[in-house]
């Protein structure tokens, strides 16, 4: 595909954090996008201002929690139009000790920042297949590749997408189809204000959305002939 041809991105909890930054970079790079998340009111707020870069951008309110729907209401998703870039960003940040976990917060964790992965990449992939093109980006974590105490299920659920990720690459390269997984490290998103994640840490000093939008737009715009396999991205800081 070259780079002339109009493309189309389907982003993943694109309602804030870093998924709404990626929907913007990607309107602002010329790419349509296709913007998925539970808050609707949020999401409509991303559409809007990426139709305003001059791109198609539709909404489309969906909870990836209830993994037994996503994979059919993707491939709905995709009969508005083919998808090019797939990128995976939804998820839940959750902290606890492995011993208090409780087996509901578990599953729930690994529902959504594993299997509703899955079935995404299953409702794309026979159609990027039939085209012989496509890049999937999932975004996991540095808590995938370096665990930290009280992250127990969530560093459980990120260590598991990044093997997703390296499979599905070795086994979908020769049908053209490229996958990256990005590790950020510490990013300031409302991840830190949900009811599920219980610390206090120096928020100044993480990475921001837009730093992390970019570095998945940059992965996005590659030739065919290239691909990163794994970028980790972490605070000038350090792990915090």
């Amino acid at each position: 595909m070259s780079f002339e041809q109009k493309r189309r991105a389907l982003i993943t909890g694109a309602s804030s954090g870093i998924g709404k930054a990626t929907a913007l970079a990607f309107a602002k790079a010329g790419i349509d996008v296709a913007v998925v998340s539970r808050s609707t009111d949020k999401l409509m707020a991303v559409c809007e201002a990426a139709q305003q870069a001059g791109v198609n951008a539709k909404a489309y309110s969906m909870d990836l929690a209830c993994v037994s729907q996503v994979k059919e209401k993707i491939q709905t998703i995709a009969l508005d139009g083919d998808i090019d870039i797939l990128v995976n960003n939804a998820g839940i940040g959750y902290t606890a000790i492995l011993s208090e976990t409780p087996l509901s917060d578990w599953q729930r964790v690994i529902d959504l920042n594993l299997t509703s992965v899955f079935e995404c990449i299953m409702g794309i992939l026979p159609r990027m297949r039939d085209r012989r093109t496509g890049i999937i980006i999932n975004v996991a974590s540095i808590a995938g590749k370096q665990v930290f105490p009280g992250w127990g299920a969530y560093s459980v659920s990120k260590a598991g997408l990044i093997a997703l990720s390296q499979t599905l690459a070795q086994e979908e390269r020769a049908h053209g189809i490229r996958v990256t997984t990005i590790c950020p490290g510490a990013v300031n998103t409302e991840l830190w204000d949900t009811e599920t994640v219980k610390v206090d840490l120096n928020r100044s000093n993480m990475l921001n959305p837009e730093i992390v939008a970019q570095s998945i737009l940059y992965t996005a715009l590659l030739p065919q002939q290239a691909v990163i396999d794994e970028l980790t991205l972490m605070p000038s800081a350090g792990a915090l």
